[in-house]
């Protein structure tokens, strides 16, 4: 590729970097664009963007075929040609991990520092030694002169007036590999929504616009990445994606219910010596007032021990009393409360806040 065009392409990466960095909040409260999402990619609309555009105007040359007459409209109708500019909107493709840098850039994100990253190991090739055989596309150049110039220093056949290094066969190096350990850091994400009655339509977008950003950004902070979803409404289900965001809601709340398929998860498919593990809570907060002590003991005693991070996001709903926060305030205390993290959620704007108040810890 030429230098200029590759020039350009990165100044238009800048500027596109650039507008979707001043107009964040925006763009992540824009469901549309989340549902265009592809398994790398997502395409971004930037109206602020000028495209070459045809302009009216006079043009006294030109040839035509067919019948009519100077000045005669093209096509069908009678409506008059306009003058004024239209809005060009252009779509561009970035990659997820683009969208997470841009995410952790402006909303200050601090990178995390995952806990047991040294018990996770995997098997890795790494070019760090050379040896005297091997391909072609494996041969060290570097290495390969080297010794030839060695070997004819140490036999005489140098002359550094005419300093001509010129390879045999015998002088070849390879790049070769030996398998290490490496240490990985795996992350394992459960988001538990409440699906009772109060918690409409509005409330599971506010959900699914929180969560994918949640996800776009650990995914860049680990090497993999698993999720799994719970929704409750007095019995709790762990169920795949689709299921999460588009089950209809109705029957009565108990968070418990949620919580005890979280703590099935953990003792039984997400280790905490495997994986950091991140519990992202979303509802109204009308839960069973007899409820209410149950849920906290299960959070306090068997979820919140292995957890790196367990997020509460209050959505707003007109049906909804709003008191499980405050129960999580009141009750969660000392070394735990490090770990746990409120956010109220009333409207798509607060959801820019939202994602700094989860994330902004860095944990």
């Amino acid at each position: 590729m030429p230098a200029k065009v590759q020039q350009n392409i990165t100044r238009f990466k800048e500027i596109v970097k650039g507008r979707i960095k001043k107009d964040l909040r925006k763009y992540i409260t824009h469901g549309e664009m989340i549902g265009k999402q592809g398994d790398e990619f997502i395409s971004i609309p930037l109206p602020q963007i000028d495209l070459p555009h045809f302009r009216f105007g006079r043009n006294d040359q030109g040839v035509g075929q067919g019948e009519g007459e100077e000045g005669d409209a093209v096509g069908e109708g009678t409506s008059q040609a306009g003058d004024a500019e239209g809005q060009h909107i252009l779509e561009v493709d970035i990659t997820l991990d683009e969208l997470a840098e841009i995410l952790g850039e402006e909303l200050a994100l601090p990178n995390i520092e995952p806990k047991g990253n040294n018990q996770i190991t995997a098997k890795k090739d790494r070019y760090t030694s050379i040896r005297n055989v091997g391909p072609e596309s494996l041969r060290h150049v570097k290495r390969t002169y080297r010794q030839a110039l060695r070997r004819q220093i140490m036999t005489g056949t140098y002359d550094p007036r005419r300093p001509r290094i010129i390879p045999e066969p015998r002088d070849r190096r390879y790049r070769t590999y030996t398998t290490v350990d490496q240490p990985e850091t795996n992350a394992a994400v459960i988001y538990i929504m409440d699906v009772s009655g109060s918690m409409g339509a509005e409330q599971k977008e506010l959900v699914r616009i929180t969560a994918f950003w949640l996800d776009t950004w650990l995914a860049s902070q680990y090497d993999g990445l698993k999720v799994r979803y719970i929704i409750h409404d007095a019995k709790g289900r762990i169920v795949d994606r689709e299921t999460f965001f588009h089950t209809r809601e109705s029957g009565g709340t108990i968070i418990s219910s949620g919580f005890e398929k979280a703590i099935e998860l953990v003792t039984t498919e997400l280790s905490p010596n495997e994986y950091n593990l991140y519990l992202f809570h979303f509802s109204d907060g009308d839960n069973w007032d007899a409820d209410n002590k149950r849920a906290i003991e299960l959070l306090e005693n068997d979820l919140l021990p292995y957890l790196n991070l367990y997020c509460y996001g209050q959505v707003h709903s007109p049906y909804g009393s709003g008191k499980f926060l405050n129960e999580v305030g009141q009750h969660i205390q000392g070394d735990l409360a490090e770990r746990v993290i409120t956010s109220r959620i009333k409207n798509k704007e607060m959801v820019y806040d939202c994602l700094k108040e989860f994330l902004g810890t860095g944990k």
